[in-house]
């Protein structure tokens, strides 16, 4: 495996998901008039894409553990993916919302998953110039949104913001399939969720409220 293509493969996957929290911000108007509601109401699919990222990322570095990075992380693309779908065809607030959740779910396996991989397939003395290439994304993916989501809606239709997340997604996966080592399982310990059910009702608590 080339150690200049997990980068890359990490990045594409990183600035799907990092861009698709804010792609959705110049489309509200056109998705409110869609699916029968208020544009200031679809501030709850902004709060539940947040909210999911809350809840799930802190159980990351354990699914990665338990299940093998590379699989959690193709995985979560499938997720990310999912959801994407059920955005796009979304006929009402409670759908929509429910749906950018699901989105969430994937989205916060992938970004810290995608640190992950790459610190443990990257040698050393490569880790500080592969590192450049994962941060590009994470800083241009979420300027990135607004404008291409703006464009999308304008020209052919709110819902290829999320169509758009299929190929890229389908792309990552075979990419990720063929490149990427496996990484290993590690240890196999249990799940504390005490501790789960603890951070993610506070951090989501925290997300949303700030969000409302």
């Amino acid at each position: 495996m080339s150690n200049r293509i997990t980068p890359l493969i990490l990045a594409v996957a990183l600035f799907m998901e990092m861009m698709d929290s804010t792609v959705i911000a110049t489309s509200l108007p056109a998705i409110a008039a869609d699916i029968g509601t208020e544009p200031i109401s679809l501030k709850l699919a902004l709060a539940s894409y947040l909210v999911a990222l809350a809840i799930f990322i802190p159980i990351s570095g354990w699914m990665a553990d338990r299940f093998g990075a590379r699989n959690v992380f193709r995985g979560a693309i499938v997720v990310f993916m999912l959801g994407s779908i059920a955005c796009a065809f979304a006929d009402s607030l409670l759908t929509f919302v429910l749906a950018r959740f699901v989105q969430g779910v994937g989205g916060s396996m992938m970004t810290p998953l995608s640190r992950l991989i790459l610190i443990r397939n990257t040698p050393k003395k490569e880790l500080i110039n592969a590192w450049a290439w994962l941060t590009v994304p994470a800083l241009f993916g979420p300027l990135a949104g607004p404008p291409v989501g703006g464009f999308l809606t304008t020209y052919f239709s709110w819902h290829w913001i999320f169509y758009i997340n299929i190929p890229i997604g389908i792309i990552g996966i075979i990419l990720a399939s063929k490149y990427l080592s496996g990484t290993g399982y590690r240890e196999k310990r249990k799940l504390d969720w005490v501790g789960f059910l603890l951070c993610g009702s506070s951090f989501s608590g925290l997300i949303f409220g700030l969000s409302v």
